[in-house]
């Protein structure tokens, strides 16, 4: 599977971002062949909404862009601040139940030297996915990266902000074995997930 990740900065009203995601977008990318679905989060304190799409192939998500232009530069139009797109392929997923909205979500900035990404990879699928899975209130994991860059994200939903603190906790704890295969953490995200949409 892959991904489009849109994340708007500086944004000051939240709820019509989420509106226009429904009324505006929502029917575009949904008429687009490869789409798998989409999932919107809010760090509303902070500013922040995140829009992740999935997508069969990567051909697939890279033909969408010319009809999504359109309506993300409108998006930006209406939400104010910043837009930064990034795309990555998904290579690590595991799902227990599918976060709904309200659910938590805790998104980690990761990067590697991409020689070393298929072995960190299984490193990740191996001994660190199980230690997620286990925590109490874990709903589902995406281990993202660009293949190219190096860089990419970790996405983890929980049922509530409290599973997801803990599991934050946790996740500091570990850094130190990551750090030594030469992974690094950009900034940390916590947000609520306010829109689904999965085909």
């Amino acid at each position: 599977m892959y991904a489009r990740v849109l994340t708007f900065s500086g944004v000051s009203d939240i709820e019509a971002g989420i509106r226009f995601l429904q009324d505006t977008a929502l029917p575009i990318v949904r008429s687009q062949r490869g789409y798998q679905g989409l999932n919107a989060s809010a760090d509303r304190a902070g500013g922040v909404l995140g829009v992740l799409s999935l997508w069969d192939s990567e051909a697939d998500r890279d033909a969408s862009e010319s009809a999504l232009g359109k309506s993300r530069e409108e998006a930006r139009s209406v939400l104010g601040g910043t837009l930064t797109v990034e795309t990555y392929e998904e290579l690590a997923v595991e799902i227990s139940q599918p976060p709904a909205v309200g659910s938590a979500l805790m998104v980690t900035r990761i990067s590697m030297d991409p020689a070393t990404i298929d072995e960190n990879i299984e490193f990740f699928k191996r001994d660190i996915a199980p230690l997620i899975k286990a925590g109490p209130g874990f709903q589902a994991l995406r281990n993202m990266i660009n293949r190219q860059t190096g860089e990419g994200m970790v996405g983890t939903a929980w049922a509530d902000e409290q599973a997801m603190r803990a599991a934050a906790d946790a996740a500091l704890a570990r850094r130190a074995e990551a750090g030594g295969r030469g992974i690094t953490f950009g900034d940390t995200s916590y947000r609520e997930i306010v829109f689904t949409d999965r085909r």
